[in-house]
């Protein structure tokens, strides 16, 4: 006998799966800081997902690596960039020489050797020693006449030898100075400092008086002269020169050794 119920089994519901949740990321790449951009975007996905549990760490770095070498290259080649504009610019402003490796202005003018400067100041005709004012110091020169504004006045280029300076009065109308240089291998790119300024790779000794040196500074004169020729033509100079003889003794003395650094000194080793 079959017995029916009234009961029915409820049915059994099917469940639709339900798609993740979307979120929005909302930060805004600044083309000048990428790596800002990058650092949130780590963190959102950090955050909201678990893809950063996989292994994919160490993809992450390598990707922040080569980004930041991206801007130090940048920045490097725009500070290269910069200096040699600054360069540039420095160069136009300065000016070509006189015969006498200085420059010659309105109210004065003035001449050097590696040893001495000599200053040539122009005084109305008929002025007597006695009128004249001229005050040297270590560091600074003032020229002029009593009772009046002096015709120049500041602080020097480089220091000087204040024992070793005098000055006079020639025809009357020229005040001459000569002062002594304290450091006497270097050429003076001024007279006074903030004054206009020469090209002291255009300067020129003469060749007559470097019989007179020394010959250490004799020795120290040539090789500047060398350097400055050699730069001028865009050779290298006696100092890279001399680098560059050292590094092929180091190389052949050391056949395994593997030179990364194109710019390693070797002018400080002793290589027997």
């Amino acid at each position: 006998m079959a017995i029916l119920s009234d009961h029915e089994e409820p049915q059994q519901k099917q469940q639709t799966p339900t798609s993740p949740s979307s979120f929005s990321f909302n930060t805004v790449l600044d083309p000048s800081n990428p790596l800002g951009f990058l650092d949130s975007a780590l963190n959102f996905l950090s955050q909201k997902s678990d893809v950063l549990k996989n292994n994919v760490s160490p993809l992450v770095k390598e990707f922040k690596k080569r980004i930041r070498a991206e801007e130090d290259s940048k920045k490097a080649e725009e500070k290269r960039r910069a200096e040699k504009k600054k360069r540039e610019e420095e160069k136009k402003r300065m000016r070509v020489p006189n015969n006498g490796n200085g420059l010659d202005m309105e109210s004065h003018s003035w001449a050097q050797t590696l040893q001495e400067v000599t200053i040539t100041v122009h005084v109305p005709p008929g002025t007597k020693s006695k009128d004249v004012v001229c005050d040297i110091k270590r560091k600074s020169v003032k020229v002029g006449l009593r009772g009046h504004s002096p015709i120049l006045d500041g602080e020097l280029f480089e220091t000087i030898k204040i024992d070793d300076c005098i000055w006079n009065l020639e025809d009357e109308k020229t005040v001459s100075v000569l002062l002594t240089k304290f450091d006497r291998m270097n050429w003076w790119k001024s007279l006074l400092k903030g004054g206009p300024e020469i090209d002291i790779q255009k300067a020129e000794p003469e060749p007559s008086r470097l019989s007179d040196l020394d010959s250490e500074i004799r020795s120290t004169v040539e090789k500047m002269m060398f350097d400055q020729q050699q730069e001028q033509l865009g050779l290298p100079t006696s100092k890279e020169i001399e680098n560059e003889s050292l590094l092929k003794l180091f190389m052949a003395q050391n056949p395994n050794f593997s030179n990364k650094n194109p710019n390693i000194d070797f002018s400080n080793m002793n290589m027997k």
